[in-house]
C-alpha cells in the first residue's frame, strides 16, 4: 500500500506504511523495514524522471537532512515507543488536515527555506521516515511544476533514504526480522510501482490526494488514541 501511493503520488510511502506496521511489529522493526522498502521505490520511480530534477534545491536538501537524521534516530531509538507512536499520528493528523483544507501559501523567498525544511525532513526521517511531508510542503512553497517535484523529491529521497539505512544499520536496527520481512516484501514493490504508474496515468489526482489525506488523519486518531 505504501509503495504503491509513492508510485502514484511519487511521496507518502512511509505515512502509509508505517501506522499499519507499527501495531504489528513495532515502531524499531518498521522504520529500517519501510526505509529499505521506500528507497528501492524511489529508484524505480528515479529512473524515469530524473531529468527534471532541481539540483540546486535537492542538494540543499540533503545536505540539511545530513545534520537532522542523526537527531532523529536518537528520538528512535531511545523515546518511549508510546511516545513515538503519538508523535507520529500527530503529524499524521497535521498534515492530512493541511492537505485537505488547503490554504493558500505565499511564494516564500526567504533563502534559508530548504535548510530549515531539510532539517526537519531529516529529523522525521530519522525518527519515523516520515520526511515527505516538510519536502511537499517546500515544494508547495517554491511552486514547483509537477514534474520537477516529481523528480526533486525522488532524487531527495534516494540520497537521504540511503543515508538513512546505513545509519539505521550502524545503530543496530538491521535485524533478522527486518531483513526477513524485507525479503518477502521485496517482490511485491515492483508490482506497485507498476499499477501506480498507471494510477498516476488514469486516477484525477485531486481526488486521490483528498481520499489518501482522509484515510491519514484516520490512521493518526488510531496512534494517538
Amino acid at each position: 500500500m505504501g509503495t504503491l501511493t509513492h508510485a502514484t503520488l511519487g511521496f507518502g510511502s512511509a505515512l502509509v506504511a508505517m501506522p499499519l506496521l507499527i501495531p504489528l511489529v513495532g515502531v524499531q522493526t518498521a522504520t529500517p523495514l519501510v526505509a529499505f522498502m521506500a528507497l528501492t521505490t524511489t529508484l524505480m520511480v528515479l529512473w524515469n524522471t530524473w531529468r527534471s530534477i532541481d539540483l540546486r534545491a535537492a542538494r540543499q536538501l540533503i545536505v540539511a537532512s545530513a545534520v537532522g537524521i542523526p537527531f532523529g534516530l536518537y528520538i528512535l531509538t531511545d523515546a518511549p515507543q508510546t511516545l513515538v507512536s503519538g508523535i507520529l499520528g500527530m503529524l499524521l493528523i497535521a498534515y492530512g488536515l493541511y492537505s485537505l483544507i488547503r490554504p493558500e501559501l505565499p511564494t516564500l523567498t526567504w533563502s534559508g527555506r530548504t535548510y530549515v525544511l531539510g532539517f526537519c525532513a531529516g529529523l522525521l526521517g530519522g525518527a519515523y521516515n516520515t520526511n515527505g511531508p516538510p519536502v511537499v510542503l517546500l515544494g508547495a512553497l517554491m511552486r514547483w511544476s509537477p514534474d520537477r517535484f516529481r523528480a526533486t523529491i525522488q532524487g531527495y529521497f534516494a540520497v537521504n533514504g540511503l543515508l538513512v539505512l546505513l545509519l539505521h544499520g550502524l545503530s543496530g536496527l538491521w535485524t533478522q526480522q527486518v531483513l526477513t520481512l524485507y525479503a518477502f516484501a521485496l517482490p511485491l514493490i515492483p508490482v506497485a510501482v507498476f499499477l501506480g504508474s498507471k494510477l498516476n496515468q488514469r486516477i484525477p489526482a485531486e481526488r486521490f490526494e483528498r481520499l489518501l489525506y482522509g484515510v491519514l488523519v484516520g490512521f493518526g486518531v488510531l496512534l494517538v488514541v
